[in-house]
Formats: C-alpha cells, structure tokens, sequence
C-alpha cells in the first residue's frame, strides 16, 4: 500500500517534466507547409505527409455568403448546386466514380468562404479519377436546371423548419443585431422571401465571378513530392479561368450601445444570446482572448460560465462562450437555454459572471490549467491529414503565418493573467452587447 503511494507520486512530480516533453513533441511534430503562388494567381499550400498512400485536397473561394449582395442565400445555393452535375456526369455518376476508386469529395459553405474537398488514395490510377472528377466540378458544372430546383426547394424546406426552431430563430436574430447592414448579418442559407426568387442564372453568374483561379487558395496535403503536388494543382486548376479576386469586405462597425431583442416564441424554454462583434483572425490580442474565453465558457464544465449558471445554480443544462473569428470581427458569444421563468435570472448570472471576469481576469491556477487542457488537446487537432489541410487552408485563405501550428503551444503558454485581463478590458465591451432573448420569456 505504502509503496503504491510513492509509486504514485513518483508519477505526479514527473508530470510537469512529461508536459514538457509533450510540448517540445508537439512543435517538433508540427507539419512543415510550402507555400507557392501559380501563374494564374492561385495561392498553394503543400504539407508533405509520408506513410498513408492518402491526399488531401481543398480549394477555397472568397464566395461565403457575405458575397451574397442583396440576394441572400446565393453563395449557399450555388455550393449546394456545384457538384451536382459537370461535363458528362450527372450526380450519381459523379458518386459512382468517386466511390469506384475509394474517394470523398464535398462543399462546404461559411460567412467568407466556399470550398471544394477531395480525399483520395495515390495510386496513380485511383488519384487520376479523383482529380479529374474535382477538376470536372470544378471548371465545367453544368447547374442543370432540375439539380437546381431540387436543391433550392430543399433550402426552402430548411428555411421552412427553421422557422419552429427557437434555437435557429434566434442565431438568425442575434447576427441581424451584431451586423445590422453589414453583409455578415444575414444567415448563411439565406431567406425565404429572397430564395425564392434565385434563378439559375444567379447560380451561373456567381459561379463565374468568384470561382476563378485568382480567388482561390488550395491546401494539399499527403504522400507526394513537391513536384507531384505542383503536377496536382496545375491538373485540377487547369481550364479555371484567372478572373479577379473580390475586393476586401467593408469593415465592421462596433454596436454604438446595448440593446435587447425579444422574440416571442411559444416554447417552454427561453434561448438567450449576448454579445458583440470582436475578434478577426490574425489580431494582436488573438491568443489572450482565446485562452481567456477557455476560462470564461469555452472550457466546459471547468469554465466559469458553466460553474456559475449550472452547477451552483442549475438554471440551464448548456452555459457557454466563444468566439468566432472571420475576415473581420467575428462575434463573442455568450448562450444558454433556460427554463421561461428562470430566464431573468440566468440572464443576470451570466452576465454578472462575465463582468467579473472582465474587469478582474482570471486567476493564476485558472490560467494554468487552460494552458495545460488546450496545449495538451493540440496533437488531436492535427492527428490526420484531412484536420491538417482544414488548417492548412485557413492558414493560407487568412494569411496567417506559416509556423501558425509550429508556434501554437508556445504562444498558448507565453499568454499571461494581465495579457488576457488587458484584452478582455480592451477589446470585450458589456456596454455594446446585444442581447437576444427567443422562446416563452420574450413575451
């Protein structure tokens, strides 16, 4: 008995000297990322990744939906419609290549961004259907007119349902108030009113505006050679015109004052949403807001918005907090769900709570033990290359540093308790947050 005990703490004081050799492991273990622009303007990101016979492959649009203009909902459509048919093939001979040679592809949508993804083996005969399935999507998409109509009346359908949706209502009324006229105010997917007057020829114009080779930026990663990733890109570019990169969005005001949005909505629980518009990928104070919200609400049951609103009180089963970095500021996030007539009072905590974090910090200990938690779960962020080309990707669609995942841990590590207490006073402003209440309490 004795004995285990000392074997016990044999093993907590080497815990410290084992966190630095995970640390040390973690950056050695990085990927190493070239970086590489094509005579077309294109902008190539290639992780070389030896030992799976596997390929990565992401090309990504300044086509989000905050392109959309007045008809909002394009940019999604137009995604949802691009890999539907192209050249010869309609969709299921499109699935039915991919799923000959063993190989995914998808499209995907965000506020900034639309992307085409390709997962495949590199046996040469394999990889070169692959390729040329994407390269087809992505140069000659045929937006026949029945994908389109079959594709449009189900984001109506959504749009539909997304209206009985407490949880919905209310992230659509929480970005109309952070963003009022700005173009990352509307939901992604769009209206109902304004889908429903999408054309095809919307989809087509779109498409040929923003899905040029000078608006895009590609992510390979996988076991290839720099030269056979150079031959990869030059065989799904090819045929994509050079067109013109958008220009940049307009910049994001501030909130000028706080203000409340009741939404009634015939449910016996209230959603509530506070916040405001902060943080955009590559700020100064990116780490120290980012470790500090692990403190505030992003570290689950260990973060004090949860502690505060859950456990002491038991006034919602999911407190939390985030930020969501864009282009430009995206949002902080504060959010719970809670019973109608507890909804004052689970608004006042979590605000209360959020205050004092504010205007105080967090501490020393709490400090230390997000570092540790974040830190620690960093290898699971990067274990496979389809995490590594996701980052990869947005590593080179924001313009972030190179060594980003390299110097991760360590910048993780260097913040400190006034770094965090400094930024959050700085940048995190309770006098501008907008409040939305939807469900039973708005009444």
């Amino acid at each position: 008995m004795f004995a285990d005990r000392k074997n016990a703490g044999h093993a907590l004081r080497a815990i410290p000297a084992l966190l630095l050799l995970f640390f040390a492991w973690t950056a050695q273990a990085a990927p190493v990322i070239e970086q590489w622009t094509t005579a077309q303007g294109s902008r190539v990101y290639f992780v070389r990744s030896a030992g799976l016979p596997m390929v990565d492959v992401r090309v990504v649009f300044a086509a989000g939906s905050a392109r959309d203009g007045s008809q909002h909902g394009l940019a999604a459509l137009t995604s949802a419609v691009l890999d539907t048919g192209a050249g010869q093939w309609n969709a299921d001979a499109i699935a039915q290549r991919l799923e000959g040679v063993g190989a995914l592809m998808g499209a995907t949508v965000s506020k900034d961004s639309a992307s085409l993804s390709l997962r495949s083996l590199t046996d040469a005969d394999k990889l070169g259907v692959a390729l040329d399935t994407l390269h087809t999507v992505l140069t000659r998409p045929l937006f026949a007119a029945k994908d389109f109509e079959r594709e449009k009346q189900q984001v109506l359908l959504g749009l539909k349902q997304r209206e009985e949706s407490p949880a919905e209502l209310a992230a659509v009324a929480f970005g109309k108030a952070l963003y009022g006229a700005h173009p990352y105010a509307h939901p992604i997917d769009g209206e109902i009113a304004g889908v429903a007057k999408l054309t095809r020829n919307d989809l087509i114009n779109f498409y040929r505006r923003y899905y040029v080779a000078s608006n895009a930026v590609l992510a390979v990663v996988g076991d290839l050679t720099r030269a056979e990733a150079e031959a990869l890109v030059e065989r799904v570019m090819t045929g994509l015109p050079k067109g013109e990169a958008p220009a940049a969005l307009p910049p994001v005001s501030d909130p000028v004052a706080a203000n409340t949005v009741k939404s009634p909505f015939p449910s016996a629980q209230t959603h509530v949403l506070v916040g405001a518009p902060v943080l955009k990928y590559g700020d100064p104070d990116y780490f120290p807001l980012y470790v500090g919200n692990h403190i505030l609400g992003g570290g689950g049951f260990v973060s004090r918005i949860t502690e505060e609103v859950r456990e002491k009180r038991g006034l919602s089963y999911s407190a939390n907090s985030y930020f969501m970095p864009q282009a430009d500021k995206g949002p902080f996030t504060m959010s719970l769900q809670t019973r109608n007539d507890q909804t004052a009072e689970a608004l006042q905590v979590l605000m209360a709570t959020a205050q004092k974090f504010i205007a105080e910090g967090p501490t020393e200990a709490e400090l230390q033990a997000a570092q540790q938690n974040i830190v620690g779960g960093f290898a699971l962020r990067v274990d496979s290359n389809q995490k590594i080309a996701e980052y990869v990707a947005m590593l080179g669609f924001y313009g972030l540093p190179l060594d980003y995942l390299d110097t991760f841990p360590s910048k993780v590590q260097a913040v400190g308790v006034e770094d965090i207490a400094k930024a959050f006073r700085a940048r995190v402003d309770p006098a501008r947050f907008q409040t939305v209440l939807v469900g039973g309490a708005a009444k």
